[in-house]
C-alpha cells in the first residue's frame, strides 16, 4: 500500500459522517445481537438500514441503496417472525438445510448475479458492477435465511461481506470497508455461536 492509498483511507476516516458513524455501530449491534438469538437485533437492522440507503442513494450506488431498502422490511419480517412465538427468542427453533438444497441455492444465486452483473454492465448504472450484483443478489437471497434462523446464513455472511469489503474499497468506501472487514469476523463468531445453541436444542428436543 502507497503513501497516497493510506492517505487517502486516512482522509476517508477523518471525512465519516455522524450519520455513517451511528449507521456502523447500530450494523455491529445487529450482528452481536443476532448471535445471541435477540430479536432486538432487528430494530437496530432497521435503523441501520435507513441510514445507509439515504447514503447510498445520495452517493449513486443504486444498487447497494435498495438492497438496505430491502434490509428494511427484512427488519420488520424477522422481528415479527421471531417476536410471535411468545416473548422468549428461543421458540423459533435454528434450523439446518441439507447439502443439496444448498447447491441449489448457490446456483440460484450466481445465475441471477450473472444477469444482475451484464445489466449493470451494459447500463453503466454501477461503479463495480460484479461485486456490486453478487454481493446484492446473494444478501437479498441470505437475509431470507437468518429471519429463517438457518444455521448456514452465517457462513454465506461471511463471504458475502469479505467480498462488500473488497467492493467499498474500490469504491473509496474505506469506512465502511473496515466495518464489512469487522463484519466478516462477527459472521464466524456468530455461526460458532448458533452452532453451540443448535446443539443444546438438539439435545433438549
Amino acid at each position: 500500500m502507497n503513501q497516497d492509498h493510506t492517505q487517502a483511507i486516512l482522509t476517508a476516516f477523518q471525512q465519516m459522517s455522524p450519520w455513517e458513524i451511528a449507521a456502523a455501530l447500530m450494523g455491529v449491534a445487529y450482528i452481536l445481537l443476532a448471535a445471541k438469538e435477540s430479536q432486538w437485533c432487528w430494530l437496530f437492522a432497521l435503523f441501520s438500514t435507513l441510514v445507509y440507503t439515504v447514503l447510498f442513494w445520495q452517493d449513486q450506488l443504486p444498487m447497494q441503496a435498495l438492497l438496505n431498502f430491502y434490509y428494511m422490511g427484512m427488519a420488520i419480517y424477522g422481528f415479527w417472525l421471531w417476536h410471535q412465538h411468545g416473548k422468549q427468542t428461543d421458540t423459533l427453533q435454528i434450523s439446518r438445510r441439507p447439502w443439496l438444497w444448498h447447491l441449489g441455492f448457490i446456483a440460484a444465486g450466481l445465475v441471477v448475479s450473472a444477469l444482475v452483473s451484464s445489466y449493470l454492465q451494459k447500463t453503466g448504472q454501477s461503479q463495480s458492477p460484479v461485486l456490486d450484483a453478487y454481493t446484492t443478489v446473494f444478501s437479498v437471497m441470505n437475509t431470507w435465511l437468518i429471519a429463517r434462523k438457518v444455521l448456514e446464513n452465517w457462513l454465506y455472511w461471511a463471504v458475502i461481506d469479505g467480498a462488500a469489503t473488497l467492493l467499498y474499497v474500490q469504491t473509496g468506501y474505506y469506512a465502511t470497508a473496515a466495518l464489512f472487514v469487522l463484519n466478516t469476523i462477527l459472521a464466524i463468531v456468530g455461526f460458532i455461536s448458533w452452532v453451540k445453541l443448535y446443539r443444546q436444542q438438539t439435545v433438549e428436543y
